[in-house]
């Protein structure tokens, strides 16, 4: 369950019969904190980025993934049934390979906002090479995520997981509520959504331009100065691209989908679902212009966890979060100390959601399908089911 401090706050439409009520951030009033405040709260050494920490991070995480395709290579001739092989060992594999590859993504992630070391040379080169051998256009993505945290919460300026607004609320069944148009939407959402968005720019900023993507160095996401980076990208995916099929030349195709593909779609499942519901949740708001300011913005997201093991392989990039969108150069292994900072100073700006994975992903995408203010002219809006 959500936990608030304050109870009181406004009621947001409810779910169906036999769940929770929602009790939305309080977005009509300014917070009476400044971004100053909140940084004077946090112990002065989780501002410390340490290259040695950040690299032995990195390193466990690639240590065991090396490990995990080791181990993989006996699967097949594990003296188990086919199906046992097929339907258990694999599928473990593909999650815990996936899941600490996840985590290898959040450190590259931390590399672009300058968190890994004090050099962004480092943290350039880091980022450039995890990123790329997780398939991910480092600096395409760096320069468009950096816009986001610039945006966040904003329907005109955000970067992604920018909701469909009307300018009011709107009665009467759609198409989009029957239970499969939901259910294929969600499961498109999560498989094919970041491809989508890496190469269609989907469920982002719009532009004029009629095919936005993140690999062209003219695309509007970037500007002149960019442009280089964003063909540096390119070149080294290129190469990880060429490299992979020397791999499949010498191991077969199936080795590789077994033992790359499968974990790098379900690092792209990963991606998507934290972002997507880090973002989406009946009590967030968002902002028209009028309304919009940095802060507001940052606030306008959610902590979340999926469990212990899972927290830990992500480095904790679902449940300190908010912390996150506040001060995005702090390191993640000083983010959970910080967000305690920040809690008693947040009070109801501050949210906090463990229910279950899966429940959470329905609800919320159900709940969730446009943003309306509640009158016509107000610029908050509010997610509607």
């Amino acid at each position: 369950m959500v936990q608030t401090r304050r109870q009181s706050a406004a009621r947001v439409e409810q779910a169906p019969a036999k769940d929770r009520e929602w009790v939305r951030q309080p977005a009509e009033v300014k917070p009476t904190f400044s971004v100053a405040t909140l940084r004077k709260a946090i112990p002065a050494h989780c501002w410390q980025r340490s290259l040695v920490k950040s690299s032995a991070y990195l390193a466990a995480d690639i240590a065991m993934l090396a490990t995990l395709v080791w181990a993989s290579t006996f699967i097949d001739a594990a003296p188990l049934p086919a199906a046992a092989r097929w339907l258990i060992l694999w599928p473990l594999y593909w999650f815990f390979a996936g899941a600490v590859a996840t985590g290898m993504w959040v450190i590259a992630h931390e590399c672009g906002h300058q968190a890994f070391s004090e050099s962004q040379a480092v943290n350039d080169g880091v980022g450039l090479v995890v990123h790329s051998c997780l398939l991910v256009p480092y600096y395409s993505w760096k320069h468009s995520h950096r816009r986001h945290h610039s945006n966040t919460g904003s329907l005109a300026k955000d970067e992604v997981f920018v909701p469909p607004f009307r300018a009011e609320v709107t009665n009467g069944y759609e198409w989009e509520q029957a239970f499969p148009v939901r259910l294929v939407k969600l499961v498109g959402t999560v498989t094919v959504g970041w491809p989508l968005y890496l190469f269609f720019n989907s469920s982002s900023h719009h532009y004029e331009k009629k095919w936005v993507n993140h690999f062209d160095p003219w695309s509007p996401i970037f500007s002149k100065r960019e442009r280089l980076e964003v063909a540096i990208s390119d070149v080294a995916l290129v190469a990880v691209l060429y490299g992979l099929k020397q791999v499949a030349g010498v191991m077969g195709w199936a080795w590789l989908a077994k033992t790359y593909v499968v974990p790098y779609l379900v690092v792209n499942f990963w991606l998507v679902t934290i972002t997507l519901l880090q973002h989406t949740h009946p009590e967030l708001p968002h902002y028209s212009d009028a309304e919009w300011d940095w802060l507001r913005g940052a606030l306008a997201t959610v902590d979340r966890t999926y469990g212990w093991l899972l927290n830990t392989l992500h480095h904790n990039i679902q449940d300190t979060h908010v912390a996150h969108h506040l001060f995005s150069t702090m390191p993640h292994y000083h983010a959970k100390e910080a967000t305690e900072a920040l809690k008693p100073i947040l009070g109801d700006y501050y949210r906090y959601d463990d229910r279950p994975l899966l429940k959470a992903m329905w609800q919320d995408f159900s709940l969730c399908r446009y943003a309306a203010p509640d009158t016509p002219g107000s610029g908050i809006y509010w997610f509607r089911k």
